[in-house]
Formats: C-alpha cells, sequence, structure tokens
C-alpha cells in the first residue's frame, strides 16, 4: 500500500516552501502529492460542505493555488512523486483547456500525473462562474468525454449537447496512455456510479477505515453492476485524520491502494515535522 499527502498551498505558504516541501514529500518515499481545487471561495455561503458536521471548510480558508499551477511548479523541482489533483472541479472549467493541462502536466512531469475528479459542492462559485450547479454530474462525463477524445485522437473529432469539435490539432499528448488515471472522488451511490462505468480509480476522502468498509461494499455492488470488479480500479483514501500505524494496518487489509495524509503546515520547519512523523507511521507498517 502507498502512502501519498495532501497538501494545501495557499497565501501562506510562499514558493520556497512550496518546494522545500515537494522535495521532502519525496525525499521521505512518500508515493504522491495531491492538491485541492477552488477558484472562488467565500465568507459566507448557503451551500454545505459534506466532509464536515457544521457544514463549513475547516478553518474558512480564502483561496489556494490553482492545481495545474502548482503540480507543474512541483514537477520541476521533483522527479518521482506523482502529481495528482484532488480533485479537479471538472464541470466548473472549459474541458478544451482541462484537456491541455493535463496533457502538459504529464508530459512535462514525465508521465506522473493522476486525474482525480470531483463534480463539486460550493453552489456559489458555480454561480460566480455563470455555470448551472444542478446539472454538474452530467456535465462532467461530457467534459471527460471531451478530454478522451483530445486525449486519443491526432485529429480531434467530436460532438455533444455543448462541444463540436471538428478537426482540430492539440499536442503534446498525455505521456501515460491512453491518458492519466481518471480516479473520481465521492462517497454517493451516484459517485461510485461513475467509478465503476466510467473509472480507473476512486477517492474517498475524510474516511476511518470504518466509514471505507461501507463505501466498499457500494463500491462492489456498483462495479458488479457495471461488469468489472475491485481489481479494475485503484482505491485511494483521504484520511480523515492524520493517521497513525493501527489504522494505516487496517486501510490495507481493506485493499486500499494508497491512503491520502492531510499535512497541514505555513513553514518548513512544521511540514518538515509533520512529514517526520507521518514517514515514521509509514515505517511502522512497512
Amino acid at each position: 500500500m502507498h502512502i501519498g499527502v495532501t497538501l494545501a498551498f495557499g497565501r501562506h505558504t510562499p514558493p520556497e516552501v512550496v518546494v522545500a516541501a515537494a522535495r521532502m514529500v519525496e525525499e521521505r518515499g512518500f508515493h504522491a502529492i495531491w492538491v485541492p481545487e477552488h477558484v472562488l471561495l467565500f465568507r459566507e455561503y448557503d451551500s454545505r460542505y459534506p466532509y464536515a458536521d457544521d457544514g463549513r471548510l475547516p478553518g474558512d480558508p480564502d483561496g489556494v493555488l490553482e492545481p495545474f499551477t502548482a503540480l507543474t511548479f512541483v514537477a520541476a523541482h521533483t522527479h518521482r512523486v506523482r502529481l495528482g489533483t484532488g480533485v479537479c472541479l471538472v464541470p466548473q472549467r472549459h474541458p478544451i483547456y482541462t484537456a491541455k493541462q493535463v496533457a502538459d502536466l504529464d508530459y512535462l512531469s514525465g508521465g506522473r500525473v493522476d486525474f482525480g475528479v470531483g463534480i463539486g459542492w460550493l453552489k456559489e462559485e458555480f454561480d460566480a462562474l455563470g455555470i448551472p450547479f444542478a446539472d454538474r454530474g452530467r456535465r462532467t462525463l461530457e467534459c471527460l468525454e471531451v478530454m478522451q477524445a483530445l486525449w486519443s485522437q491526432d485529429v480531434t473529432e467530436y460532438e455533444s449537447a455543448h462541444y463540436s469539435i471538428r478537426g482540430a490539432l492539440q499536442q503534446p499528448k498525455p505521456r501515460q496512455r491512453p491518458h492519466p488515471p481518471i480516479y473520481f472522488g465521492g462517497e454517493s451511490q451516484a459517485a461510485l456510479e461513475r467509478v465503476a462505468r466510467h473509472g480507473q480509480g476512486w477517492y474517498g476522502f475524510r474516511l476511518t477505515p470504518e466509514d471505507l468498509q461501507g463505501c466498499l461494499g457500494e463500491l462492489d455492488r456498483a462495479l458488479n453492476a457495471a461488469g468489472r470488479q475491485r481489481s479494475d480500479v485503484k482505491v485511494a483514501v483521504g484520511a480523515r485524520d492524520r493517521p497513525d500505524a493501527d489504522s494505516l494496518r487496517r486501510f490495507e487489509d481493506l485493499g486500499v491502494d494508497q491512503v491520502i495524509a492531510p499535512v497541514l503546515a505555513r513553514d518548513a520547519e512544521g511540514f518538515l515535522r509533520r512529514m517526520d512523523a507521518l514517514a515514521e507511521q509509514m515505517q511502522a507498517v512497512a
């Protein structure tokens, strides 16, 4: 089982700390760096954040670096660690530009991208972007179809309800073929059905081993209905808190391929302390 980390870079992490943190992750043998996405956040909002009892983003953050900008910067200062979006809010973006960003990052990094995708929860963000919130699940799949056409066809032809592409060229293609693995985020039945029908991986978020057991049962049922099985997808789990050795063993026993631990700090020394502590837990179960 691999161990990855979530790093939320923002105005409290200057560029030199981003570099230092990324290098620490790689030097200590972690598998991946995952970064979140929100182009806008709000002091006041009616939407409910689904991973907190009070429906609020923890800490009331005011912004994070755009994920492909952050990961390209990280890629330039690392060599082996994988680069994940945790998660990219696909229906808020134009898919042609997103396809280009994913492909270019995969090309420049030597094929290290894991493309985590989600449908979003913050309606106020959609409203400000002028994008319908209600049909975001369907639009996510449509956007991914556009991206896969651009990644796989030398001369792209694609037609759908919202996008028409005729004789288009987009290069370079991703290093990973046919494209970087797509991890669908979310724990609802609809999210797990998207994994089963369209994904190469599932990214469950803020889960304990107890939470995970029920989700895996639903995932297995969805996979079976789609004519697939668990071995057809990778299971990545964002831990609710920094996992200890016992919880890491329990995740491994449940068949998790990667546990993703949150590592939050405002300076290089803070990152060092937290990553060293996590590395000790990782070694305890190695």
